[in-house]
């Protein structure tokens, strides 16, 4: 696996996948992710959430393009412990908060609020459905922030209000969500 882009543009790590409970996305699907999110956020500036966190590549990649306010989910030990040694051996210890723990359980714990969330669940995840309304209802994305759920062809998130946009590579899909925007009255 490597880094797509910015100040660790191309550093290579090989996480320890024996026995890992996790499917990474491909650098190529990641890629293009970053090729489309690089028109829509200012990373600099950005507070992001990965959930699902798995390798932690989506906070590198922020974290190399500048973001400086990354937290990084997921339940499983040898993840977070990989995540930690990344931290470690990357320098950005700083810049990543990161919770050992089920994301539905801190979709409810957190009272943060982030302008864009990843979600990489595994695509056989029974809830995997309910994901957009549990992020959106519990208040975690800032108005008019992004929420990007990858998801593989099975999955159908059409019928969604929020839904804005959705990117097909290969079997791995992205599907886009908007959190609402504040009205104002004078």
């Amino acid at each position: 696996m490597r880094i797509i882009g910015g100040k660790f543009k191309g550093r290579r790590f090989e996480p320890p996948f024996a026995n890992w409970p996790t499917r990474p996305t491909t650098d190529l699907a990641r890629e293009a992710l970053f090729n489309i999110l690089t028109h829509l956020i200012d990373f600099e500036s950005v507070k992001m959430l990965d959930l699902f966190g798995g390798t932690g590549c989506h906070c590198y990649e922020f974290i190399s393009r500048g973001c400086t306010d990354t937290t990084y989910v997921d339940k499983f030990p040898g993840c977070v412990r990989f995540v930690r040694q990344m931290a470690l051996q990357l320098g950005i210890e700083p810049y990543l908060k990161i919770y050992q723990m089920d994301v539905f359980r801190f979709i409810l714990f957190t009272s943060d609020q982030y302008d864009y969330i990843f979600a990489g669940p595994p695509y056989n995840l029974p809830a995997l459905e309910t994901l957009p309304d549990k992020i959106l209802k519990a208040n975690i994305l800032k108005p008019g922030g992004i929420l990007v759920l990858e998801h593989n062809p099975q999955r159908d998130f059409s019928y969604h209000p929020r839904l804005t946009d959705v990117r097909r590579y290969g079997q791995t899909y992205f599907s886009f969500f908007r959190g609402e925007q504040i009205s104002s009255s004078f």
